[in-house]
């Protein structure tokens, strides 16, 4: 463990730059650059307000705040593992020239997402108060969800990137199956919806769901559920030893499939 620690910190310039290359190339050729950050999340939630708010009957005025807060995260995951997945191919010609700890690529990935996700924050903030959604001590817990899911991102995006290496068609894979994760962490719906289902447990045992919702009750000033919580954080633990367990294992392997 030590070893590894003195090998990230000799390489720490390498992984600012690294965050900074990715959200250059994001906005590269854009006239909003990072306005669009701003931008995007407030044009889906007025989309998703009309369609699932107003078209449907949904009377609560603070829905916007609903649906965003759980956007910005899904968000974030989404764009994160995806980047991650596609990282270490995309990164070939200079792992093929010079020795750099390939962990680095997809940490990056998730890194400079997570660091734009954080701005986009100020647009919660914003509808928040407009909508009269005040902050209360709550709020300061947010930080665990958030520590969370920054968790399982990585965890994931590790498992992803090695699976992106040897098998190309995974980011197809992974396009489906965000968008059944999509539907299943109650982004746009109530969950209360599900309950007479019989699928209520889909939403129990999704971790995702249950970092979606526990920041949301920190946004809505409602204490965090502990069986929720703990479950999130067990599964994203197991989900990064997991994800660097096997990218450790089978990154010497890369340099022939990439």
């Amino acid at each position: 463990m030590k070893r590894q620690l003195q090998q990230f910190y000799k390489y720490r310039f390498l992984l600012n730059e690294l965050v900074k290359k990715g959200i250059r190339l994001k906005y590269r050729r854009s006239y909003l650059g990072i306005m669009w950050s701003l931008l995007e999340p407030l044009l889906e939630m007025v989309v998703l307000s009309i369609v699932f708010g107003t078209l449907f009957g949904n009377n609560d005025k603070t829905f916007p705040v609903y649906i965003l807060s759980a956007r910005l995260l899904y968000s974030l995951f989404s764009t994160a593992t995806k980047g991650a997945l596609r990282s270490v191919r995309s990164n070939a010609s200079m792992i093929k020239k010079v020795y750099v700890p390939k962990y680095l690529y997809p940490m990056s990935s998730v890194l400079f997402n997570f660091v734009i996700f954080l701005i986009s924050l100020i647009d919660l903030v914003g509808v928040m108060f407009v909508l009269g959604v005040y902050p209360t001590k709550y709020l300061l817990l947010s930080f665990i969800p958030l520590g969370i899911l920054l968790m399982l991102t990585y965890g994931a995006g590790m498992i992803l990137a090695t699976m992106g290496v040897f098998f190309r068609d995974m980011e197809y894979l992974w396009n489906v199956a965000l968008m059944l994760i999509m539907y299943t962490c109650a982004i746009f719906y109530k969950p209360e919806r599900l309950l007479d289902s019989g699928f209520w447990w889909i939403l129990k045992f999704n971790p995702l769901y249950g970092v979606i919702s526990q920041f949301r009750n920190c946004v809505y000033g409602q204490p965090l559920d502990m069986w929720t919580i703990c479950y999130s954080a067990i599964f994203s633990a197991v989900a990064l030893l997991v994800g660097l367990y096997v990218f450790k294992k089978k990154q010497d392997e890369f340099i022939l499939h990439i």
